[in-house]
């Protein structure tokens, strides 16, 4: 007899997709995948991995810039970052910490490290907000590592960031697009099982290791790839050899989207105000 997750339709890899070598901010290098292919995987805006042990690849950092109608998510695995913002906000990432900022109608923030040299390593994500909340107030939260949620077991660890697993919550709930955003560890030859919406878009980064997605066959996942999935409900996936990996899902807003670098409304017109507004220092509302 089939159990409930067997019944459930599988997921499986859509799409594997090397990141390109860019850099941001004041010349900080690193990985982006969406953004670049996809450009946009709704309601994912853009994923940068950003890491290194030579200082001159991130000591530079993201000096002051501004944001309107997105979200951009900061998770620290490696190193020290200080943020400071518009709206008050300010704090010291460390490894393991997380900053979800809401930018809404408009916030102006910096990120720079807060190290001289060693190793840097983390991850930004941008997250579309819809058209009705574009223009709500802004939002700083800060996850201290210490307070975030684990699972483990014998076979694996689960950070969980966002959404639930085994009855465990993480710190950002009650969100619009019912965000997954988990940090996951596998040890060698042990599966990962997990159901997802199948409204949701989903995608997997592996960090390092090897791992089987599926049932289907698919090609060799390297280090630093971002797997998009397809739509399901039973997610499988097998450590090869040991691994770890991001698991990030959403549901999609499904609205038409206008970019304009750190700006993400929903028409030309509102990027030109938003412009406009940044430069005649009434962007902060």
């Amino acid at each position: 007899m089939k159990t409930k997750l067997e019944n459930k339709k599988n997921i499986e890899v859509e799409k594997i997709i090397s990141p390109i070598l860019t850099s941001d901010g004041a010349g900080v290098k690193l990985k982006r995948s969406i953004g670049v292919e996809p450009n946009y995987y709704d309601p994912f805006l853009m994923l940068d991995e950003f890491g290194s042990e030579n200082k001159n690849d991130y000591i530079a950092g993201f000096p002051p810039h501004p944001h309107r109608g997105i979200e951009t998510v900061t998770y620290m695995l490696a190193g020290d970052f200080e943020h400071k913002d518009s709206t008050g906000g300010q704090g010291r990432m460390t490894a393991g910490d997380v900053q979800w900022m809401k930018t809404g109608s408009g916030i102006i923030h910096s990120e720079m490290p807060a190290m001289k040299e060693g190793k840097l390593h983390g991850f930004q994500l941008w997250i579309n907000m819809p058209a009705k909340l574009k223009m709500t107030k802004p939002e700083y939260h800060y996850i201290d590592s210490d307070k975030m949620s684990i699972h483990k077991d014998s076979e694996k660890s689960v950070k969980v960031i966002a959404g639930n697993f085994e009855n465990i919550d993480g710190a950002i709930k009650k969100h619009n697009v019912e965000p997954v955003y988990f940090d996951i560890e596998l040890n060698k030859n042990k599966k990962f099982n997990f159901n997802i919406s199948s409204t949701h878009n989903s995608f997997i980064y592996l960090i390092h290791g090897e791992i089987k997605i599926g049932e289907e066959p698919h090609d060799n996942v390297k280090d630093s790839n971002l797997i998009l999935l397809t739509k399901g409900e039973n997610l499988k996936v097998e450590a090869i050899e040991k691994a770890k990996f991001l698991l990030i899902s959403g549901k999609p807003i499904g609205e038409t989207i206008a970019r304009g670098g750190p700006f993400v409304m929903n028409t030309k017109a509102e990027i030109i105000e938003a412009v406009n507004d940044y430069h005649k220092g009434t962007f902060v509302k």
